[in-house]
């Protein structure tokens, strides 16, 4: 079995649900799984033993970020990012195409790569597909991705055909640059809302029989019915046998559809970003503890929640903490937040794994997308 390789444990009968193991140098990720985002490696405002305790098994840093800050450099001078950010389980990096593409002001596309201006301070940087690979060889992530260009919503169908056929470029590039053999290198899946580019794009990715594949290009403003439309459609498109990613996607509802369509992985920010703004995640619902309503309330968030905030924090402490602006809270919140999205993710592997993903998760598989 090599370093990379993904066990398929068992299937839904009624979907593309999958449950499986990736295996990766750094331990095993056990899919499906929620992965929490640590853009400039860090989950932000929670300890490494935080993460642990929540349930994560790989965590994502963003090679665009780190470059400007610290420096690759400096990342590969600490013993690569698992011993900087003193992680010591799987790391995915992004290649930071999505990053470099929303400074549309401040950046220009060629075929060569990607010329744009640091937000940090102004210098000029040029990115090609061999500079992302170099840089995230140096940072040293267990899984790292190749370099894409992530056309906006609604640009046409031209756009996207060409920065499809620009990203497969790139991709060939990419693998070609890669030199180590303990990271695995994905391809990422663009085409916008096209169906038929979306399929060519995964034939083209297949065929250069890659570790794992990622669908990239949704949830940057499509609206919810075209972004499930585009996973159904792709997902089934990609080997049984590697791992599948779907980028930048956290909702329980977009997840547990995602699982249902054959997807094995997500990653987003959603978590600490809601806890940053005052609130938690609670059986898909979004509460503002900032609220009246919790001032006096003394439960925990959520009884059944296994996490270090509810087994030793009321509502009513949280509450306090926020509108006392103590950074504490949001600790607690994102402990919780990022807990939650894991366990939903935990309790669909289980239910693949006892053949009742269906009927157990038809609240989320059956609703209305809006």
């Amino acid at each position: 079995m090599n370093d990379f390789s993904f066990e398929l444990q068992a299937q839904c009968p009624d979907t593309g649900a999958r449950a499986g193991v990736f295996h990766t140098p750094h331990g095993i990720v056990e899919t499906p799984r929620f992965m929490p985002v640590g853009t400039l490696a860090n989950v932000k405002t929670v300890t490494p033993a935080h993460l642990k305790d929540a349930g994560a098994q790989m965590v994502l840093s963003n090679t665009y970020h780190l470059h400007l800050q610290p420096g690759e450099d400096i990342v590969a001078q600490a013993g690569g990012l698992h011993k900087f950010m003193a992680w010591p389980g799987p790391i995915l990096t992004d290649s930071g195409g999505f990053q470099v593409f929303s400074l549309s002001d401040l950046r220009s596309i060629t075929d060569e790569g990607v010329k744009f201006r640091s937000p940090r301070d102004g210098r000029m940087i040029n990115i090609t597909p061999e500079k992302s690979i170099e840089i995230q060889n140096a940072l040293g992530a267990d899984v790292i991705m190749a370099f894409d260009e992530c056309a906006p919503p609604g640009v046409g169908r031209d756009a996207v055909e060409q920065a499809m056929d620009r990203t497969y470029g790139w991709l060939k590039r990419c693998i070609s640059a890669n030199q180590r053999q303990d990271q695995a290198l994905f391809g990422i899946v663009q085409g916008g809302e096209y169906l038929d580019l979306r399929a060519e794009a995964a034939r083209q990715l297949v065929d250069l029989d890659l570790p794992g594949y990622a669908i990239g290009g949704v949830s940057v403003g499509e609206a919810p019915e075209i972004i499930d439309q585009v996973v159904k459609h792709t997902a089934p498109l990609l080997p049984d046998n590697k791992l599948r990613y779907l980028m930048g996607v956290g909702s329980y509802r977009e997840m547990a559809r995602a699982i249902g369509h054959g997807i094995d992985v997500f990653d987003c920010v959603i978590p600490t970003r809601l806890a940053r703004h005052g609130c938690a995640l609670v059986d898909g619902e979004r509460w503002n503890l900032k609220n009246a309503r919790f001032r006096e309330d003394f439960e925990m968030i959520d009884q059944g929640c296994p996490c270090y905030t509810c087994q030793n924090f009321s509502r009513a402490y949280i509450s306090h903490l926020l509108r006392s602006q103590e950074l504490l809270a949001y600790t607690l919140l994102s402990i919780h937040n990022i807990t939650e999205l894991i366990h939903f993710t935990q309790r669909i592997r289980q239910s693949i794994l006892n053949g009742t993903f269906r009927q157990d998760f038809a609240r989320w598989l059956d609703e209305p997308i809006h």
